[in-house]
């Protein structure tokens, strides 16, 4: 029997996950057996993850540490988990250079130890990007005390990936469910905001950000925050939250179709969109199918099929091409 065509051809992946060895004992070991009110932490395999981006037809995924990240220890310990996590990553690319890129972890919220990663990560182990969370400790992107981290991310003109986490109040919001169902969206969406209206995009705007899930809420209520913060923030010079978010990026991770993405594209244009498959996280399978989903969308023919599956991923991490 034939095997079933690639619904993508030479993808390059900004949303893809890896779990070493090292990490998942830790979490395991650190009551993370169902993180975010999952059923399960999925095991990472290079060998198996190569095998499901062969059949997807994805070229290259960078790879970077879902939720809960490393915020599952003591502050004073998530520094030397996540050196460790970066350092396998970094072998992991080693040993697949053409296929694997590495978005490192930081222990956020600790600014030294997360300065210190950087500068570790960059210079060390050749680093391809950084992967951050919405919050830390309650500490969301865009808050002040983070200034030092995103002026070092800036000098690097580093690409940042976001990616979300339980939100502060979950236990009374998700109402007992999953929070990748509802909560992760409002998550991101929050981060994203304070990000733009705190001012960290414009005062930065050497990082490049990737926003996951084709922007969450972003597209919907955009507006209303731009609006609304205009009149009430009672700043002589208010942000423009609509010109912000045309400067970021956003990955096509989850279920675009049929509604986020036509949302999304009134709020951006095709050229700030590039491919996400959320694995392992994602099954390949179902990973498999929102690609021939993605790959079969009038949204993305032509031209802007190969700028986001594969050419504005490339301006961002050159070193894939």
């Amino acid at each position: 029997m034939t095997a079933p065509a690639a619904p993508l051809s030479g993808a390059i992946d900004l949303h893809a996950h890896h779990l070493p060895t090292r990490y998942r004992e830790a979490a395991l070991a650190h009551g993370q057996a169902h993180p975010d009110g999952m059923p399960a932490l999925p095991e990472w395999d290079e060998g198996d993850a190569l095998a499901m981006m062969d059949a997807v037809g994805i070229a290259a995924a960078a790879l970077s540490i879902s939720s809960p990240g490393v915020e599952f220890l003591p502050s004073g310990d998530r520094a030397a988990l996540a050196r460790a996590v970066n350092a396998d990553g970094a072998a992991t690319v080693a040993r697949h250079p053409d296929r694997f890129a590495l978005l490192a972890t930081l222990p956020l919220p600790d600014v030294d130890a997360s300065v210190a990663e950087i500068a570790h990560a960059y210079d060390e182990l050749g680093a391809d990007g950084i992967g951050v969370h919405t919050h830390a400790d309650d500490v969301y992107l865009g808050d002040a005390r983070l200034e030092p981290v995103m002026a070092a991310l800036d000098e690097r003109s580093a690409v940042v990936t976001i990616h979300p986490v339980s939100p502060c109040g979950w236990e009374q919001t998700a109402f007992g469910r999953p929070r990748p169902m509802l909560e992760f969206l409002f998550d991101t969406t929050r981060a994203v905001v304070n990000l733009a209206l705190s001012g960290v995009l414009t005062r930065h705007p050497q990082i490049r950000w990737v926003v996951p899930h084709a922007g969450a809420a972003l597209p919907v209520v955009s507006d209303r925050v731009d609006r609304l913060h205009r009149v009430l923030s009672g700043e002589p010079d208010p942000v423009d939250l609509i010109a912000a978010l045309g400067t970021v990026y956003f990955d096509l991770a989850g279920l675009p179709l049929p509604r986020a993405l036509p949302a999304l594209l009134s709020l951006v244009g095709p050229d700030r969109l590039v491919y996400g498959s959320d694995y392992p996280f994602t099954g390949g399978e179902m990973v498999a199918g929102l690609a021939a989903q993605l790959a079969g969308s009038p949204l993305l023919a032509g031209p802007v099929a190969l700028q986001a599956f594969r050419t504005t991923a490339l301006s961002l991490l050159p070193r894939l091409a």
